[in-house]
């Protein structure tokens, strides 16, 4: 069984799919797998794989450059359904077109990534009896139902997203689109991702925050959509303001995250509303990122919906409470109480008045609870075991 494992992203681009595509990779090797990785660009080593075995390279329209850009002006209306009306629709479609004959010409078996339009563009080529391989689609970018029922095979990342789409198509009669579709959820490297030993943090020393400082951080896009990073700095920024009136002890907060077109802004309003207090991370490398939860005392994410958000497992291994948004899928993640707490972050003042109300005995239980929800549910060797379990049952089906 020959797997291809592909991010149109991954060499220049830093979310969530393309850490997936890599340690996913690297994974299945470690674990005997025939497996290929096919980038955008080279892949410096990464905090679960410091000597990252080199990827195939191909190269295509990056999302980021003037020539996607400006053929996603240009294309005619039509062409949206082939998702070329978007610059990350023409990288996808560059990338595929050089990605295509490799697949063929190696034999695959399996492409299995999370980019949409890579898996489209593979059903359409197996369909027209142009390629062999069979493509899963992992579910990590909120396409909507009617884009995935065109999919045979389909990875939902967490249970809650597989129960709602088949309910869905079963009240359309459609629910036989789903009969091959699988919820497995994404993994962390354990061992890599562990609580911090006693020692001083790096990470803290470097920034100058006190040891015994209270740190609350969050890992994401520093952009409003979607992340919230807005809500993020007003809530820890009144936080503060009430810790400071109340003479307690000193408190820092810690952003890290791919840079956006506004991050100036949130810069600018962490600068304002956290001064001395805030320290932001942009682009920050991977392979420091467990620094960068070890230097954490709480993790928060809040962001209202999500498809299963790898920076919550690498919080959850290093033994960080997780405080986010009171939605099922997140709700699964963290298992509140267990491993953290769930509130409306919708609401504002939500936050800060969670904040307020820490206590030092809640942090140390919650943060052993989470690191062991890390153990159960979410460590790489198990979810592996799964990956390979359905690749096999992908290639039984009729």
């Amino acid at each position: 069984m020959r797997i291809a494992i592909a991010s149109s992203g991954l060499g220049h681009v830093t979310r969530g799919i393309e850490t997936w595509a890599a340690d996913t990779a690297q994974a299945l090797a470690e674990h005997g797998a025939d497996v290929s990785l096919f980038s955008a660009g080279p892949v410096a080593g990464s905090a679960t794989s410091p000597a990252r075995r080199r990827p195939r390279v191909i190269s295509c329209l990056p999302r980021g450059g003037q020539a996607a850009q400006r053929l996603a002006r240009l294309v005619p209306g039509p062409l949206w359904r082939w998702g070329l009306n978007s610059a990350y629709g023409w990288e996808q479609f560059s990338f595929w077109l050089r990605l295509w004959p490799r697949l063929r010409a190696g034999g695959y078996h399996i492409l299995h990534v999370q980019d949409p339009m890579l898996a489209y563009w593979c059903l359409r080529f197996r369909r027209a009896g142009l390629l062999g391989a069979r493509e899963i689609l992992g579910h990590g970018t909120e396409e909507p139902l009617w884009f995935l029922a065109r999919f045979p095979f389909v990875q939902q990342l967490a249970p809650w997203h597989l129960q709602t789409a088949l309910q869905e198509l079963r009240n359309q009669g459609r629910e036989a689109l789903a009969l091959h579709w699988t919820a497995m959820p994404n993994f962390v490297d354990t061992e890599l991702f562990r609580p911090r030993q006693g020692a001083p943090s790096p990470l803290r020393r470097e920034l100058g925050i006190p040891e015994q400082a209270l740190v609350v951080g969050i890992s994401a896009a520093v952009k409003k959509e979607h992340k919230r990073l807005d809500y993020f700095v007003k809530e820890t920024a009144a936080w503060l303001q009430a810790r400071e009136s109340a003479g307690q002890g000193p408190a820092h907060v810690l952003i890290a995250g791919a840079s956006h077109s506004q991050s100036a802004g949130i810069i600018a309003a962490a600068e304002a509303l956290l001064p001395g207090r805030a320290h932001v991370l942009l682009d920050h490398p991977h392979q420091r990122m467990p620094q960068f939860y070890q230097a954490l005392d709480l993790f928060v994410l809040t962001s209202l919906f999500e498809m299963m958000p790898i920076a919550v497992l690498e919080a959850l291994a290093c033994g960080l409470p997780v405080v986010c948004h009171q939605h099922p899928v997140l709700a699964w993640m963290n298992h509140a109480p267990q491993g953290g707490a769930c509130l409306d972050m919708s609401r504002p003042g939500a936050l800060a008045g969670f904040l307020s109300r820490l206590r030092p005995q809640w942090l140390a239980q919650t943060g052993a609870g989470a690191r062991a929800r890390a153990e159960a549910a979410f460590a790489c060797k198990p979810v592996i075991a799964q990956y390979l379990a359905y690749y096999r049952r992908v290639l039984a089906a009729a």
